[in-house]
C-alpha cells in the first residue's frame, strides 16, 4: 500500500503543532495557577479539559487531511452531536458543573483556604473552602459541617469572601458574649 507523502507530511505537521500548542497552554496554565495560588487538583482538571479540546480539534483536522469528504464529515458530526445533545440534556447538570468549574478556576476570586459566607435566604453557611473539584465545591462550616455544593450552584449564589483577621475577631467577640 502506497501512502500519500503529502498527507503524511501534513499529519506530521499537525502533530508537531499540537505538541507545541499543548506545551504553550501547559506553561500558561502553570504560570496563571502559580500567580493565583491555585491548588494542584484544580489545575489538573483544567489541563484535562484543555487537552481534550486540543485532541478533539486535532482529530477534526486530521479527518480533513486524510480526505474525509466534507458532506460525510458534517453528517457524522451532526449525528454525534445529536446523541451527545440528548445525553447532555438528560444530564445537563454534568455539563453545567464542568463549565462552572472552568469559570471558577479562571475568573472567580475564591481559592482553597478562603473563609467565605454563602449569601442565601434559607441557609447561613460561613466557613472555609476545603476543595474545588470538577463537579463539587467543598466547605467546612464554622459549626463543623462538611458541605458539598455543585459548582453550578456556587455560580448562582452570592459569595462574600471574609477577611481572616475579621472572622477571627468576630469569633472572639461571639465567645465573649456567651
Amino acid at each position: 500500500m502506497i501512502l500519500p507523502k503529502e498527507q503524511l507530511l501534513y499529519t506530521l505537521l499537525l502533530v508537531v503543532i499540537m505538541i507545541i500548542i499543548s506545551l504553550i497552554i501547559k506553561k500558561a496554565i502553570r504560570k496563571f495557577s502559580f500567580v493565583q495560588a491555585i491548588e494542584i487538583n484544580r489545575r489538573k482538571v483544567i489541563f484535562n479539559i484543555c487537552y481534550f479540546i486540543i485532541y478533539l480539534f486535532s482529530g477534526f483536522i486530521l479527518a480533513i487531511i486524510w480526505g474525509v469528504k466534507f458532506q460525510e464529515f458534517t453528517i457524522f458530526i451532526s449525528s454525534v452531536l445529536a446523541v451527545l445533545g440528548v445525553g447532555f440534556f438528560a444530564q445537563w447538570s454534568i455539563l453545567s458543573n464542568l463549565t462552572a468549574s472552568f469559570i471558577l478556576f479562571f475568573y472567580h476570586p475564591i481559592r482553597i483556604g478562603h473563609r467565605i459566607k454563602i449569601i442565601d435566604k434559607d441557609y447561613n453557611w460561613v466557613g472555609e473552602v476545603k476543595n474545588i473539584t470538577a463537579f463539587y465545591f467543598f466547605i467546612e462550616t464554622d459549626a463543623g459541617e462538611n458541605i458539598s455544593l455543585p459548582n453550578s450552584l456556587v455560580m448562582q449564589k452570592g459569595i462574600e469572601i471574609l477577611a481572616k483577621e475579621a472572622s477571627v475577631q468576630k469569633e472572639q467577640e461571639e465567645l465573649y458574649k456567651e
